[in-house]
């Protein structure tokens, strides 16, 4: 028994050193440990993207949740491709003037909203304030708030909540809220998705990342959210991040709308999932 507990005690002390010592470790490697708070461990590092582009990450608990591009010229461009095909969406739209991002993370989406459009007011719900401070620290939101010219708002909050007690009503409303590849949660059921309907205008469109594969065992969610959402939305569509592997993890776009669909959003719309 005696042998047990120092070998126990031996055992503690080496986890208390290495965790202490945890953040140095990845400062060598080029890797900054922000902290670790109820959301897990905050790793942000640099690397480049497929074109050589420098880009900087931050994963969160051990998913990615933001990119941005670090030159002058590209710090407000989107790196990921289902925030690229958000936009299209957006842009197909044509008279899309608000919008909610339920989910800042690195807030690459609303940064390139409020800086490549004058019409665009947007309103982001983040639940963790330390996610927003470190956005504006490493990922360019301090210079989006100036580009934004008060037409960029941020909320602290559960965004769920948030919409239960709002009475506003958008032209777009974005679900970017996931957290170790577990997306939309309570925003996934019949109730969230009447909840998103009666926040948006007679035209508006609904967006949500859905990280998952689009078929095989772990695609699950796709069916729950796409029948969930069809009871209160006349067009739901999947827009794929890997169109060619449907089996591949991916971080998909969930489209819902009432509006009729012109020539612009059909075309969008078409050959979807």
């Amino acid at each position: 028994m005696r042998g047990f507990l120092i070998f126990m005690l031996v055992l503690t002390v080496v986890e208390v050193i290495f965790y202490l010592a945890l953040p140095t470790l990845l400062r060598l490697r080029g890797i900054d440990a922000k902290r670790v708070g109820p959301f897990g461990l905050r790793l942000v590092f640099e690397t480049e993207d497929e074109d050589g582009t420098p880009v900087r990450l931050v994963n969160v608990n051990g998913t990615f949740q933001s990119a941005t591009y670090l030159s002058d010229e590209l710090w407000s461009e989107l790196v990921c491709v289902y925030h690229r095909q958000m936009v299209e969406v957006i842009n197909a739209m044509g008279d899309a003037r608000s919008v909610l991002v339920i989910g800042g993370g690195g807030y690459s989406l609303p940064k390139y909203l409020v800086t490549h459009t004058r019409r665009m007011r947007m309103c982001v719900v983040e639940i963790d304030p330390a996610m927003t401070e470190l956005a504006r620290e490493r990922f360019f939101l301090d210079r989006a708030e100036s580009a934004a010219d008060g037409r960029l708002e941020l909320v602290s909050g559960d965004g769920f909540a948030w919409l239960e007690s709002c009475e506003q009503r958008f032209d777009v409303i974005v679900n970017d809220a996931f957290s170790a590849g577990k997306p939309l949660k309570k925003l996934a059921t019949e109730d969230g998705a009447r909840l998103i309907a009666n926040h948006l205008t007679e035209r508006g469109v609904y967006l949500a990342n859905i990280r998952c594969p689009l078929e095989g065992p772990r695609a699950g969610v796709v069916p729950v959210v796409k029948a969930a959402f069809g009871t209160a939305f006349a067009h739901v569509r999947m827009i794929a991040e890997n169109p060619e592997e449907p089996r591949r993890l991916g971080n998909n776009v969930l489209v819902a709308t009432n509006r009729a669909l012109g020539d612009e959003l059909g075309r969008v719309f078409a050959d979807r999932a």
